[in-house]
This record gives structure tokens, C-alpha cells and sequence, in this order.
């Protein structure tokens, strides 16, 4: 049931104290989800040149260059696409110019109102494809590269969520908890008498991001775990994106139920929880055979 706060405290407000627009560059606005892409990029990449020094694995800054660049153009426009073919295929499809141009069309023209819409999904799918294909192109060991890639990778997607935050979105469902905050997109009540929502974002923040990098971190240092980052990474973004999806509010043309009852969100971190499952069964298996035929 929906219940007003009376006395909101300042921890309940702290969205509001934020503006989503981290500068103009003329009438252009920049807004820092768009700037925490660029942190995420950064924090990748010196995570994985620490580690790549550290263990003298033998990387130089030009491989690493070309490969996040390939990793880059990926994610970026997989993100993209996977919103368009995950969540709004109907819209694109009699729409398709919004897929690609930072305009929407009404009975009063055409709009700029940025591009929005990108899918965390479709950016990990088409970034590891491209991904892979720098590191044959660079000459870099492909299992190798895509281990420290997975592992930097929680840290780096901490700062998207931040991100959405700061902008106000993707918050969660209504809650009467202390832990709640008002969200001035959400257009639920006033500043004075506010509706509150899970702060979904910080939970995805926290456990998608901060804690899944220090879980996979110390995973790393067991031997049998140390090369199966990728599947790893896998089951652990997805168990926690699973179970803070009841928290986090749907997409308004989606609703919750999707598969079995699930949240679209859900029901792809089903998917890939079973295919880390499989991927390192998989391995383990293959690994198994080896030493057989070894011994």
C-alpha cells in the first residue's frame, strides 16, 4: 500500500539533490550516465594493466589499446540493440530511426531527447563478442584475457549504476522503508509529502559491482577457480540481478510477469546463470578428459 512520508529525512531526499546534466557544451547537455561510461572504461582498464604488471603476464599498452577499443564499440552498440530486441522490439520496429538517432517523432515533429534506452544484457553479449575478436587480432590468449576481463568487470559496471542514480532512474518499487528515497522522475508526490522507492540502483551498485569484485577477487586465489572467472561472473551477476529485480521497478510496458512469472531482468539472468552453470561444467569436464588421457 502507498504511503506518503510526512518528515522525510535528508537520506530520504538525497536524489534530489542531484542534477542529472554534468555540463552543457552549448545546448548540448552531457549527462553523467554518460560520463560514468568513460569512469567504467578507466576502471577497467587500469584494473586489468595493474594485474597484467603485477603477474607479468606480458601485455603491452598497445594490445591493451586496441582491445579496449574493440571491447568499447561492443558494448556500446550491443547495449543498445539489446534494449532495442529485448525490451521494445514493437517500438523500434515501426520506429527504426530512433535505434540509431538521439530524436523522437510525435504529432509535432521530431524532438532531440537524446538516446535512450541500453540494455546491460545486450552490451555484455556483443562487448565479449568483440572483445574476443581484438584479442585474436592482437595476438592475446583468448581464455587468458577473457578471465582478467570478467574480473575487472563488476568494478567497472559499479559506476553505470551510479550513473542511473545520479539521473534519477531506474529506481525502484514503492516502499514505506527508512531506507527508501523520493525520485523526482517518478512523479508519485511532492518534495513536501514524498512517495518513497528502493534506491535499486545502489543495491546493483553495491552488490552487482563493489561486492561480486571482491566475491570474484578472493574466488581467484583458490586454483581450481583462478581460470574460470567468465563463468563465475556469470552465476554472480546474475543471482544478485535476480533477487534485487524484485526490488527494482519494472519497465512500464513490460510490467512484471514475463516467463514463469518473472521480470524480463529475471528471466535473462535466468539465462545466464545457466549458461555459466554450463560453462564451467562444461570445462571441468573437458579438463577432466585431459588428465585421463595424460595419465
Amino acid at each position: 500500500m502507498t504511503q506518503n512520508i510526512t518528515n522525510p529525512s535528508w537520506w530520504n531526499l538525497i536524489p534530489s539533490y542531484f542534477d542529472g546534466i554534468a555540463i552543457t557544451i552549448g545546448s548540448f547537455p552531457v549527462h553523467w550516465y554518460g560520463v560514468m561510461y568513460i569512469f567504467a572504461f578507466v576502471t577497467a582498464y587500469l584494473v586489468m594493466s595493474k594485474i597484467n604488471k603485477k603477474e607479468n603476464l606480458g601485455y603491452t599498452k598497445d594490445q591493451f589499446d586496441s582491445l579496449f577499443t574493440w571491447a568499447i564499440a561492443g558494448i556500446l552498440i550491443g547495449a543498445r540493440l539489446g534494449y532495442v530486441f529485448f525490451y521494445k522490439p514493437g517500438y523500434y520496429l515501426a520506429n527504426p530511426t530512433e535505434i540509431i538517432l538521439p530524436l523522437t517523432h510525435d504529432a509535432l515533429g521530431y524532438h532531440f531527447t537524446g538516446i535512450s534506452g541500453m540494455s546491460y544484457h545486450g552490451g555484455m553479449i556483443l562487448g565479449t563478442i568483440f572483445a574476443i575478436i581484438g584479442m585474436k587480432r592482437n595476438k592475446m590468449d583468448v581464455w587468458k584475457t577473457l578471465n582478467l576481463s570478467f574480473l575487472a568487470a563488476p568494478l567497472a559496471y559499479s559506476w553505470g549504476r551510479f550513473g542511473n542514480f545520479i539521473n534519477g532512474e531506474l529506481f525502484g518499487e514503492v516502499t514505506t522503508s527508512p531506507i527508501g528515497m523520493w525520485f523526482p522522475l517518478a512523479h508519485d508526490s511532492p518534495i513536501t509529502n514524498p512517495i518513497l522507492h528502493h534506491p535499486s540502483q545502489l543495491y546493483e551498485m553495491c552488490f552487482e559491482g563493489i561486492i561480486l569484485f571482491i566475491l570474484l577477487w578472493n574466488l581467484r586465489k583458490i586454483p581450481f577457480l583462478r581460470d574460470k572467472m567468465p563463468c563465475l561472473y556469470l552465476m554472480g551477476y546474475g543471482l544478485f540481478r535476480f533477487f534485487i529485480e524484485f526490488f527494482r521497478r519494472p519497465d512500464a510496458h513490460l510490467g512484471r510477469v514475463d516467463l514463469f512469472g518473472m521480470s524480463r531482468g529475471q528471466t535473462l539472468c535466468s539465462l545466464m546463470i545457466l549458461a555459466g552453470v554450463i560453462w564451467l561444467a562444461v570445462i571441468v569436464y573437458r579438463n577432466k578428459k585431459k588428465k585421463e588421457k595424460e595419465s
